[in-house]
């Protein structure tokens, strides 16, 4: 898939693994943790104009709302850009939310596209077949002002998945079963491409949730075949037409990686590794401070379901903090209406604004000294979510929910029983 959507871009008939091209872009993406780099190494290259309105989004999301004065300069520099450069798509104030969340929901990201973000979870676009990947300030400039970028063409592990989920096992727990599979640099600079009966049992959030995750193994996009699950997710969504690309029988893969999910159970990562797991039933009994139901990875509205499952009827810990943000206004609009919010908040939690929050450290939640978080984000290193001695555990939203009330690493069944 990678080869077919990197040689299309480039004009090109075919491109073997280890080529360098240069692509034109189906869309260029920055954010305010990396707007300002962005916006100076733009202006500094002498742009004037970004190559199209349309094809450029630029989005408010890890200090919003703004947290402080440094922050909200950020913020308004990049509201300035994007209305000086007469954005279509503009994702500001009430608006605004994670991202890599709005992007997909908004029908921005398609099928057989090539999309770069100055953010490592680009990737999350593969969810939906394109090749999506982060790069560098200066590499999102240039591709402001050419639409296009230059890439060496990865080679392609496979991963097949089969089976069913057991009760409250996840996308998180899938996700985290591949990292352990493929190790910390097991897929470095490769593309990894999914596979098997599993599929078409993914919705598109589940599958997000995995494609965001592949980061971790060094992948340089993470993506899922177009079947009935992406047609109907995009149907009255996509805002543009979309070409979908399949990999021919013949593909050759440096690895394939085969994973049944009927045996997975809740996992959890310890710190400071997404890559240091154990099932949550024996991660050790470590008081939590603090919980975060959210993130880029676990922040949609069946990660919210799950998590209001879990809580419902139950009291958080008093020593948790539950903090609970919705990814997108519409996640948090709907959420209200089915009575998610009111389940969080009724068990003791905290229900916050739509935008990235706690999980890169910036904002709501930031963890003190030595204090544990166990959070629904993609990363844990040390120092991630707060003060360098705090320590922070992943898991998917039912372990998380299922933390909060027993003020530990839980799995969801002790909350049940």
């Amino acid at each position: 898939m990678s080869q077919k959507i990197l040689a299309s871009r480039a004009g090109l008939d075919f491109v073997q693994p280890g080529a360098i091209v240069e692509a034109a872009l189906d869309m260029v993406l920055a954010n305010d943790s990396s707007s300002s780099l962005v916006i100076n190494s733009f202006k500094n290259a002498g742009g004037e104009r970004v190559f199209d309105p349309a094809r450029v989004v630029m989005v408010p999301d890890h200090f919003t709302p703004n947290k402080d004065i440094a922050s909200a300069q950020i913020v308004k520099d990049l509201c300035d850009f994007a209305a000086h450069q007469n954005l279509t798509h503009r994702f500001e104030g009430s608006r605004s939310g994670i991202a890599h969340v709005l992007l997909t929901e908004g029908g921005l990201a398609l099928p057989g596209e090539l999309i770069i973000g100055a953010d490592s979870r680009a990737v999350t676009y593969g969810a939906l077949g394109a090749f999506a990947t982060g790069m560098g300030a200066s590499d999102v400039a240039a591709a402001l002002i050419t639409g296009k970028a230059w890439f060496k063409v990865p080679q392609s592990i496979q991963v097949k998945l089969s089976g069913s989920f057991p009760p409250l096992v996840g996308a998180m727990d899938l996700a985290l079963a591949i990292l352990r599979e493929l190790g910390p640099e097991g897929a470095h600079y490769q593309a990894i491409e999914f596979s098997g009966p599993l599929l078409s049992h993914l919705d598109m959030t589940a599958r997000q949730t995995v494609a965001n995750l592949m980061v971790e193994a060094g992948a340089k996009a993470a993506l899922f075949g177009v079947d009935r699950v992406t047609t109907s997710y995009l149907e009255g969504r996509a805002l543009r037409s979309w070409r979908s690309v399949a990999p021919d029988r013949e593909a050759e893969y440096t690895r394939v990686v085969k994973l049944d999910v009927s045996q997975l159970e809740p996992l959890v990562a310890r710190p400071h590794s997404p890559h240091d797991q154990a099932p949550a039933r024996r991660a050790g009994y470590e008081p939590l401070d603090q919980v975060f139901i959210g993130s880029c990875a676990c922040g949609r509205l069946e990660d919210l379901r799950v998590a209001a499952q879990v809580l419902q009827g139950q009291q958080v810990h008093p020593r948790v903090r539950l903090l609970v943000i919705p990814a997108t206004p519409s996640i948090y609009l709907e959420a209200a209406r089915e009575g998610l919010l009111e389940t969080f908040v009724a068990a003791g939690g905290t229900v916050g604004p739509p935008s990235c929050g706690p999980c890169s450290g910036g904002h709501l939640g930031v963890l003190a000294l030595g204090e544990v978080g166990l959070a629904t984000c993609n990363r844990n290193y040390r120092g991630r979510m707060g003060h360098p001695t705090s320590r922070v555990y992943l898991a998917g939203p039912a372990v998380a929910a299922a933390g909060a009330v027993m003020g530990r690493v839980a799995e969801p069944e002790e909350v049940a029983s």
